[in-house]
Formats: C-alpha cells, sequence, structure tokens
C-alpha cells in the first residue's frame, strides 16, 4: 500500500510542479509587461495561484488515484499501457493549454478560456489566421517537444513503478484506502470546505492586474470558463430580481414624441450600407483627437455627415461586435452567443426588420462565413444573400484572411449595378484586412496595425467616390462602424474605457445636412434603435438598445471583458473585475456605488435574458 500510496502523491505534485514552472515562464516571457517584477512579487504570484494549482492538479490526479485503486485488480501488462495512455493525454492537453496560453496572452490580455477552442472549431484556417506560419510551426513544434517531456516525467516517475508485483492480499482493503484518499482530493478542487468555492478569484490579490493574471492558472481558467457556459441563469447574481428589474427598468429606452428627437434624413427608406470595419478606433481619426493621416477618409466622411463622438465598442472581439450592432444586443463577458445557434436566431435584428419593411439584404465579407457560427447568425437575422471567401476566385483570396477588402469592395459595387432601382437595400460590409498579422497591398506608415488602418481606409475613399460616380450616392445612407477596437498602442490597458472608444458616423446623400457632432454617449447595442428611430420602424423588441437622439432616454456605455464590464455615464463611469468582485476603477467616486449596482443589474438581467433564449 505504501508504494500505491507514493504513486498517488507523485502523480498530484508533478502536476503541481508543472503549473509552477508554467508560471515562471510566463513570467520571464512577460518581463516587459510589468518592468518592474520584483523577486517578492514572483513568490506572491507562485503563492497566490497556489490555491488554483491545487485545484487543478486535484482534477487531473482524480482519474490516476481510480486507477491505481483499480490496477492491483489487473494484470501489470493490462496495467502500464492504460495508464501510459491516461499520461500521454494528459501532457499534451497540458502542452496545448501552456502553448496557447503563452501565445494568446499577448494578443488578448486574458488567461486562456474557451474563446480560441470556439475559434478553432468553427472554421480552422481563420482561427490560424492571425498568426504567421512560422509561428504556427514553431508553436506546433514546442508542443510536441513539451508534450514528449511532461509524458516522460511521469512515465519515469510514476508508471515505471507499476512492475511492482502487485500486492495478493488485502487487495480490498488497499482499494478501500486508495478510493478514500482519492476522494479526498476533492478538498484542493473545491478549495477547502468553506461556502465560497474554488473560482478564478481566490488567485487575484494586487491592485497590479498583470500580477493577478500570471497568478491563474490558465487550465483551471479553461475549464471555469467551458463550466460557465451551460447556466446561465446561475451567473452573476448581485441582488434579488426585483431590484435588478427596477435598476434595469431605469436604464431602458423612454419613449418620447418624435418632434422632439433630431432627424438626421432626408427620407424614411434610403438605400443603406453597412460598412463593419475590422478593428478600427477613435485613434485613427483626426476628428476624435486622434493621429493624423490615417483614417483620412473617414476623417473627410465624418465631416461630410453626422459624427457621434462619444461612442464605444461593446466588447473586444467580432463574434460579439456584430451581434451588438446588428441585433443591439450586448456582449457577455464569459461567452459568445453566437456558440448557441438556437438562442441567436431569437434575437431581433437589424436586416430582419429591414427586410420586412420591403429590403433586398445581402452581406459580404473575404473570409470564411462559418468562422464563430456567422453564417447561421447571419441567416437568422434575416440576411438573403452572403457573399464570403468561396465566392471569389483563387486568384483574388491574397489575405490569409480571405481576399482583401479592395476586391470586397470592388464586388459590391458591381452588384450594385444589377440592383433594381425601385426596391430599397440593405448592404452590409465586413472588412477584415485590418486585423492581425496586418499584411496589406499598401504601404504608407511604418506600424503595421496603423498601416492596415489606413489601407482599408483608402480602398473606403475609392469605394464613396464609386457610389457618387454612379449616382448610388443621393438616396443612400451610408453607416461606418468598427466590430471593435484593435488595441493601440500595445500597452493600453484592456480595461480602461479609452480602449473602446470607436466611431461611428452615419453620412451619404440621405443625410440631411453635414459637419453635424453628437455629442451622446452610447454604445453598439443603441444602432440599432437609432436606425430604425430615423426609418419610422418600430424597435420595441430591441429591448437593449436605446435611441441615442432620443433626450429623454438614459444615455450610457457598457463594454465586457473576460468577467470584467465597464459601464459609463454622465455622471462618472466604474469598471468591475468580477473575478477580484471589486472595482479596479472609476471616475467620481461619490457615484460609484450607484453606478456598480446599476452595472451588476444590467449583467445580472442580460444573464437572465441569455437563460430564457
Amino acid at each position: 500500500m505504501k508504494k500505491t500510496l507514493i504513486k498517488l502523491v507523485a502523480t498530484y505534485f508533478l502536476f503541481l510542479g508543472l503549473f509552477l514552472v508554467q508560471k515562471l515562464f510566463f513570467l520571464v516571457l512577460y518581463r516587459s509587461s510589468f518592468p518592474s517584477l520584483t523577486f517578492a512579487d514572483t513568490i506572491a504570484v507562485l503563492w497566490n495561484g497556489l490555491p488554483l494549482d491545487r485545484s487543478a492538479a486535484g482534477y487531473l490526479t482524480a482519474i490516476p488515484g481510480l486507477f491505481f485503486m483499480f490496477a492491483l485488480w489487473l494484470q501489470p501488462y493490462i496495467a502500464r499501457p492504460l495508464l501510459k495512455i491516461y499520461f500521454l493525454l494528459a501532457a499534451l492537453l497540458l502542452a496545448v493549454i501552456f502553448v496557447t496560453d503563452l501565445a494568446l496572452y499577448r494578443y488578448w490580455g486574458f488567461r486562456l478560456d474557451s474563446t480560441p477552442l470556439f475559434y478553432f472549431v468553427s472554421s480552422p484556417k481563420d482561427a490560424l489566421a492571425s498568426v504567421a506560419w512560422w509561428m504556427s510551426a514553431l508553436g506546433g513544434l514546442t508542443i510536441l517537444c513539451l508534450s514528449v517531456l511532461i509524458y516522460k516525467l511521469f512515465v519515469c516517475t510514476v508508471v515505471r513503478r507499476e512492475r511492482d508485483v502487485r500486492p495478493l492480499r488485502n487487495r480490498g482493503k488497499i482499494s478501500l484506502v486508495m478510493l478514500l484518499l482519492t476522494g479526498l482530493l476533492f478538498i484542493p478542487i473545491r478549495g477547502g470546505f468553506g461556502v465560497s468555492t474554488m473560482n478564478i478569484g481566490k488567485a487575484y490579490y494586487s491592485h497590479e492586474m498583470f500580477l493577478n493574471h500570471a497568478a491563474v492558472n490558465p487550465a483551471f481558467s479553461l475549464l471555469a470558463s467551458l463550466m460557465r457556459e451551460h447556466d446561465f441563469s446561475a451567473q452573476y447574481r448581485y441582488m434579488p430580481d426585483e431590484e435588478a428589474e427596477r435598476l434595469f427598468a431605469s436604464m431602458t429606452e423612454v419613449s418620447a414624441p418624435d418632434s422632439i428627437q433630431t432627424q438626421l434624413l432626408t427620407t424614411r427608406r434610403p438605400n443603406i450600407i453597412f460598412v463593419i470595419l475590422e478593428s478600427f478606433l477613435s485613434k485613427a481619426m483626426t476628428t476624435l483627437g486622434g493621429l493624423p493621416n490615417v483614417a483620412v477618409n473617414m476623417d473627410s466622411l465624418a465631416r461630410d455627415g453626422v459624427l457621434f463622438s462619444r461612442f464605444y465598442a461593446n466588447s473586444f472581439r467580432t463574434d460579439r461586435g456584430l451581434v451588438s450592432i446588428l441585433s443591439g444586443y450586448p456582449a457577455q463577458p464569459t461567452t459568445s452567443i453566437m456558440k448557441y445557434p438556437r438562442k441567436s436566431q431569437s434575437l431581433p435584428a437589424i436586416p430582419r426588420t429591414l427586410r420586412d419593411a420591403g429590403y433586398t439584404v445581402d452581406y459580404y465579407y473575404g473570409g470564411d462565413a462559418d468562422f464563430t457560427n456567422m453564417r447561421s447568425y447571419l441567416l437568422a437575422a434575416g440576411v438573403e444573400n452572403i457573399v464570403s471567401e468561396v465566392d471569389f476566385p483563387y486568384a483574388e483570396r491574397l489575405s490569409k484572411w480571405g481576399a482583401h477588402d479592395h476586391v470586397v469592395f470592388n464586388r459590391v459595387l458591381r452588384d450594385l449595378t444589377d440592383q433594381t432601382a425601385d426596391t430599397p437595400f440593405l448592404k452590409i460590409i465586413q472588412t477584415s484586412s485590418s486585423h492581425e498579422p496586418f499584411e496589406v497591398p499598401f504601404h504608407r506608415l511604418e506600424d503595421p496595425f496603423l498601416n492596415s488602418i489606413a489601407y482599408t481606409d483608402s480602398c473606403l475613399g475609392v469605394f464613396v467616390s464609386q457610389l457618387k460616380a454612379a449616382g448610388q450616392w443621393e438616396n443612400t445612407l451610408l453607416v461606418l462602424t468598427p466590430d471593435h477596437a484593435g488595441r493601440f498602442p500595445s500597452t493600453q490597458a484592456d480595461l480602461s474605457f479609452a480602449r473602446y472608444e470607436i466611431p461611428l458616423i452615419f453620412t451619404g446623400g440621405a443625410v440631411a445636412g453635414s459637419d453635424t457632432l453628437i455629442n451622446t454617449i452610447g454604445s453598439q447595442i443603441d444602432i440599432a434603435a437609432t436606425l430604425l428611430a430615423q426609418l419610422g420602424l418600430p424597435y420595441d423588441d430591441f429591448r437593449f438598445s436605446k435611441n441615442m437622439l432620443n433626450p429623454t432616454s438614459p444615455h450610457f456605455a457598457y463594454f465586457t471583458f473576460p468577467n470584467a464590464f465597464g459601464y459609463l455615464t454622465e455622471a462618472g463611469s466604474v469598471i468591475y473585475d468580477c473575478d477580484a468582485e471589486r472595482i479596479i476603477e472609476t471616475e467620481n467616486s461619490n457615484k460609484s456605488d450607484t453606478l456598480l449596482a446599476q452595472g451588476q443589474a444590467y449583467l445580472q438581467i442580460l444573464f437572465d435574458d441569455l437563460a430564457a433564449r
């Protein structure tokens, strides 16, 4: 029994040691993210991350624990291969988690969750499109080598002992003791006997978010993310339902006479072209106080139309942004409703509303329309025709994401020549060239990201010029907004409202007047109500959307990041970390409690709504 117990303990501490080593690698790799890192900080990271490490090690040791018990009754030639298979699978899983987490943190700013898994399953090609081929090859080789190393470590330390002769006597008693010891793993897995169970927040200890992130176990983070994707109604319960409903009601649209709302359009039924710009941000426009000589055409179009100057993205990824824009539905911090076609098909949508009003609806995207379940969402949202990567000749698919933006804009222009004049249309164009790796057929700026923004902006300028030349401009409303903001500079904190500042522009011949600046606070979810109100169409089913031109409605911006949210009003703002369970940034501390309660109520109602769909 002693030898069997040693194997169980050795297995647990080997897993625990791997997690500690992974943390050290993380700190070394991202040393530049926290230049003031000290030896004391390193010890604090290891110590405060230990509860999650113990829990993850417990999960991984539970199966070998049961196996050691049953192995007492099996022949060694059967037991050894089975145990080797488990450790091989565990080694491969940990290698994938470790390498993927280390690679993605640079771009995403949070530890591994289920998001990359969702992206890879929906379209492996697009999931890897952001990464250069040599990085993918290096990552694959690193995973292979690390898997072999971890596997050899366990085989040499644990499986080798399986050559010992099985005890023939007292196997029943030994099995019972092993079952009890394996059951004790429940203690580190759960985090003790208290009311609070193990969660990522257990690792949070510092006001420096990087140190908190460094303490998080990526395997536990992934598991927690997968477990959160089922019982939505049990998540984010901050207050009684009645209190949440009362606060939420104070944050929703208030009806007002049309006479007190600003009318931006010259007609109720213009042709509408949406351009959803990959990763654009306010910092690229001088009209919004950003950098000069980047999005010069966007600046020009803003001066020719209506610019919403205090506008924000609702999230940081495309799948969340599209739903916010087209369905007026807030992004979720721990999942994406696009993962669940049964739920996403129940959402209201601008395309469906306009289709029912007599519009034809087309969607253009140079990449894979099946990425992140996009096709199922778009078809359910009322899109009648989707033009995607497969609809372009191979010679035009020169981007890692498919067809470059100028190719997509040219396709839209060709299709417009066949458009029936007496039927209004909605055409939605989703750009992709300003996504990593920022490889575009254009060079004007040294920074790769800003250069890709300038490239797409130049394509937009040519598109508008050709629309005007073809006589398609006068009765057209052009709506320009990003899917989300790119992080620029790379040191920009993800949990700040500056990170989510994006433009919204209404322009075109159907817009009355020019050089109009609207300073109302709003975000992507408010586009639906604002646009449909201008068209005289009902938008009651867009529960979370507000008309930004309705002066009687409450106006605010709301964004979510993995297990965090931000809420901004005229009275101030608050950013709340749901893992750490604390406010990490606020303006107007006198109002922070009120703002936090409203933000929490909003998130609670959102997940109630998500669960009910």
